[in-house]
C-alpha cells in the first residue's frame, strides 16, 4: 500500500522528470522510493545529480506541498494519481523504458480491474477519416467485441479514428481507455466532453494522462502521448493515416516496444492510406486483409500468434551451450533483425561486417527453427518473439 506521502513524492517527481521518465525511474529504483529523493540533503543531491544538474533545483519542499494539494483536489474531482509503485499501475507499461512515473486516472473502476484485462489493443489513425476507414474501424471493434477474450480498446480520444474506436467499444460493451494529450482536468477536443463523461462513468473504462492538471493542448504533447497508447497494448492497429501523422508515430513506438503492429491497407491514390501502405511496405506492420484472421492472429479466437502474450526468448539461456563468440554473433543477428524488420541474411552480413552471408544465413535458420524468427518467400526476416 503506497502512503499519501510516497504518492505525493511520485507525483512531484513526475513533474520534474516528465520529459525524461527513464532518469526518474532509475533514481527511484536506486534510492528505493520516491520520498527518499526529497529526504536527501543538498550535498547528497549534488552527489547524485551533479552540482550543475538541471533537475537538482527543481526538487524542493514547495513542489512536494504543491503535489499534496493537487492530489487532494483530484480526489474531490473523482480523479487519482497512480504511481509506478501502485499495484494498479499497468504492468505492460512498465516494460517500456520511457514509461511515465505515474498516470492521472479518472474512472469508476479500480485501475487494476481496468488494466488487468489480458488482451489490450490500441486502435489509432487519422482525424480526417474516410467512410472506408470509419467502416473498417467499426467492423474491427465489433468483431473484437464478439470474441471469447474481449480486449481493452486503447486510443487517444482525438477526432476521427480515435473517437470512433472509443464510441464503438462503448456501444459494444467493450472496455476502453482514452489517453489524453492534456491534463486530466481538460477535455480535448471540447466537443468530446459528453463522451469523456460517459467513458469515465462506465465500469472497466477510464481516462488517463501523464500530464499534470492545467496542461493544455500543446502540439508536442500529442506526440509524447502516443508512446503511452502503444505501451498499454500488446497490439496496435492503424486504420488510416496520411504520409505523416500521430498514428504512424504510435505504430513506430509499438514496433520499437516489440509489440504487434497491423495496418489496414488502402487505395494507392488515397492520401489517407499512404501511411498504412508505407507501414506495410517497410514491414513495420502486417496488413489487415481479413477481420476474422486478424481476430485469430491477436489470440482472441481459436488460433493465436502469441496466445496470452507475445513469447519472450532469452537467447543467452536458450543457446548457452554455444561458444561465447558464436553466441555473440547469434545475438548480434537477432538484434539486427529486431532493428531492421524485413532484412535479409545478405544485408545482415553487410551490416554486421564480422560474419559472411553463409554464417548469417545459418544463424537465421537456427533462429527460425526455434520459432524466434520468421522468413517470407523473399527470405526477409522478422522476429516472432520478444528477445531479452
Amino acid at each position: 500500500m503506497v502512503s499519501d506521502y510516497e504518492r505525493a513524492a511520485w507525483c512531484a517527481l513526475s513533474k520534474v522528470f516528465g520529459y525524461e521518465p527513464a532518469t526518474g525511474s532509475a533514481i527511484t529504483a536506486e534510492l528505493g522510493s520516491a520520498a527518499a529523493v526529497f529526504e536527501m540533503s543538498e550535498k547528497e543531491r549534488d552527489s547524485l545529480f551533479g552540482p550543475f544538474s538541471k533537475f537538482k533545483g527543481q526538487i524542493t519542499p514547495s513542489l512536494l506541498e504543491k503535489s499534496y494539494s493537487e492530489l487532494e483536489k483530484l480526489s474531490k474531482d473523482g480523479c487519482r494519481f497512480i504511481c509506478r509503485a501502485d499495484e494498479g499501475y499497468p504492468e505492460i507499461l512498465k516494460e517500456c523504458e520511457d514509461a511515465p512515473l505515474g498516470l492521472y486516472y479518472k474512472g469508476v473502476s479500480e485501475p487494476g480491474d481496468v488494466f488487468g484485462v489480458k488482451r489490450k489493443v490500441a486502435i489509432v489513425g487519422t482525424r480526417d477519416i474516410s467512410p472506408y476507414g470509419s467502416d473498417s474501424c467499426r467492423s474491427i471493434v465489433r468483431a473484437l467485441s464478439e470474441t471469447r477474450h474481449k480486449p481493452l480498446i486503447v486510443s487517444g480520444f482525438a477526432l476521427g479514428t480515435d473517437i470512433i474506436a472509443h464510441s464503438t467499444a462503448l456501444e459494444c460493451s467493450l472496455p476502453t481507455v482514452a489517453v489524453l494529450p492534456t491534463g486530466i482536468d481538460e477535455v480535448y477536443p471540447r466537443r468530446h466532453w459528453g463522451w469523456a463523461k460517459k467513458l469515465a462513468s462506465t465500469p472497466h473504462c477510464a481516462i488517463v494522462t501523464d500530464y499534470p492538471p492545467g496542461t493544455g493542448a500543446v502540439a508536442v504533447n500529442f506526440l509524447r502521448r502516443n508512446r503511452i497508447i502503444a505501451g498499454l497494448a500488446e497490439a496496435t492497429i492503424v486504420i488510416e493515416s496520411k504520409a505523416r501523422g500521430g498514428g504512424l508515430i504510435t505504430a513506430e513506438f509499438a514496433f520499437n516496444y516489440d509489440r504487434e503492429v497491423y495496418a489496414v491497407p488502402g487505395r494507392v491514390e488515397d492520401v489517407r492510406s499512404v501511411g498504412c501502405n508505407n507501414l506495410i511496405k517497410k514491414r513495420i506492420a502486417d496488413p489487415v486483409t481479413s477481420i476474422p484472421a486478424l481476430v485469430a492472429d491477436l489470440g482472441l479466437g481459436r488460433r493465436g500468434r502469441f496466445g496470452t502474450a507475445t513469447p519472450t526468448a532469452d537467447l543467452r539461456s536458450l543457446y548457452s551451450s554455444l561458444p561465447e563468440d558464436e553466441l555473440e554473433r547469434l545475438m548480434a543477428v537477432a538484434r539486427c533483425i529486431k532493428e531492421c524488420r524485413g532484412i535479409t541474411a545478405e544485408d545482415i552480413a553487410l551490416k554486421l561486417g564480422n560474419c559472411n552471408v553463409g554464417e548469417a544465413g545459418r544463424i537465421v535458420s537456427m533462429l527460425e527453427a526455434d520459432g524466434i524468427v520468421a522468413t517470407d518467400l523473399l527470405q526477409r526476416c522478422s522476429l516472432r518473439a520478444r528477445i531479452v
